[in-house]
């Protein structure tokens, strides 16, 4: 049985432009690199061709492991979702109880996650709690500062 991976649509998109990419242009760079390195004659001590080949194994150890996830993708495509209730590609809104503060999460897949860009992952303790509530539900997250506590203020797809 294969694990699916779930994910939006843009993080899918990603996911393939990065593979592409590997693929058609850092692979062939790193190929001419190491060719250009094996001219410089002696290659036990020669550093270009050393960094050359590391950076080749981390390319295609990278490329191994993206085919992989696009291979067991789910793709959900989030602009056809709705509802009040949490769930994965939700558009969240809350409040921190102890602050009035208020943020925005996306909940997306784990290779989507970018706190900074306030997507946060299906993964993470805070978006557990979040999945299956509603507006006007209160959530509290465990964190390593301790328990925090929210309110969902709004959920949306988009």
């Amino acid at each position: 049985m294969v694990d699916k991976v779930p994910m939006t649509l843009s993080g899918f998109q990603r996911l393939e432009e990065e593979l592409s990419n590997l693929r058609n242009v850092e692979r062939h760079a790193v190929i001419k690199a190491i060719a250009e390195a094996r001219e410089h004659g002696d290659l036990s001590e020669n550093a270009e061709y050393h960094a050359a080949r590391e950076k080749q194994s981390f390319i295609e150890g990278r490329i191994q492991e993206l085919e992989d996830k696009i291979g067991r993708a789910e793709v959900i495509d989030v602009s056809k979702l709705s509802g009040n209730m949490v769930k994965f590609g939700a558009m969240v809104t809350l409040v921190d109880d102890d602050t009035d503060e208020k943020s925005t999460y996306q909940i997306v897949g784990e290779d989507e996650a970018d706190i900074k860009a306030g997507r946060l992952s299906i993964s993470s303790p805070l978006a557990r709690a979040l999945i299956g509530k509603q507006v006007k539900d209160a959530v509290e997250v465990t964190t390593p500062k301790g328990t925090k506590s929210y309110e969902i203020v709004k959920v949306v797809f988009k």
